[in-house]
């Protein structure tokens, strides 16, 4: 049965992080109702607007933790967490284009609460899934690339046994695990570093867990990991 761990490494930089996870089994993400999901993000987008108020972009809380986050760990010169490009796009008026019913989802909320969402899938993984620091060497080939580019060693990554799965903790997914319309079973994640907005990020995650059940079909799980919960295994 793989397993989500997030090792030691990670908690010695992170100690007050939470990683929620909606682990999603047998759902039907094909897609049949691209109005519902252009209708999702377009709104979406509009309330994310509430988190754009401070007019110098990177001022903003949402973006503020996060650049401070990325501080505490070795990136590659540009990345980003992924609701800072979410937000960058909402402020400079383009919209969020539809991918695929998982990936609209958790963009809408993602949007929607101001926090980090991704998704993988979870029959690609070879063996465990981590949140740790890279040793520099694990191979990724990254959405909209060919060619190798392996993490920096210390980097902060979701990896298997076969690579890093995300660079840069939440900033570029590899081609690999990629979500698809063929996906039947999902790991989605929403990530949190900003200790007062726990409400929030329980919220967001029900509503995650709610509307890929609703939409999708399949059986949807919620689990949250902390410094005293670091692992949990994927499918009973």
């Amino acid at each position: 049965m793989p397993r989500f761990i997030i090792e030691d490494d990670f908690w010695s930089l992170f100690p007050h992080a939470k990683i929620g996870t909606v682990i999603c089994q047998g759902i039907d993400n094909s897609i049949k109702d691209v109005e519902f999901y252009e209708k999702l993000l377009r709104e979406a987008e509009k309330e994310a607007h509430k988190f754009l108020k401070m007019e110098e972009f990177s001022s903003n809380p949402v973006i503020f933790v996060w650049r401070e986050a990325f501080q505490k760990f070795k990136t590659k010169k540009g990345a980003r967490c992924s609701i800072e490009a979410l937000l960058k796009r909402v402020k400079n008026g383009n919209h969020i284009g539809t991918i695929n019913p998982l990936v609209d989802i958790y963009n809408s909320i993602s949007l929607r609460y101001g926090l980090p969402c991704g998704g993988e899938d979870i029959d690609t993984f070879v063996g465990d899934i981590r949140l740790t620091q890279a040793n520099g060497n694990e191979p990724f080939i990254p959405l909209g690339n060919d060619g190798n580019a392996s993490p920096y060693e210390g980097e902060v990554v979701y990896k298997d046994d076969d690579g890093a799965i995300c660079r840069c903790w939440n900033w570029r997914e590899t081609l690999r695990t990629m979500l698809t319309e063929n996906t039947k079973n999902a790991f989605l994640c929403i990530e949190l570093i900003d200790e007062t907005r726990s409400d929030e990020f329980h919220m967001a995650l029900k509503v995650l867990a709610d509307l890929v059940s609703h939409k999708l079909g399949g059986i949807v799980k919620i689990e949250v990991l902390d410094i005293n919960n670091r692992e949990i295994t994927i499918f009973d």
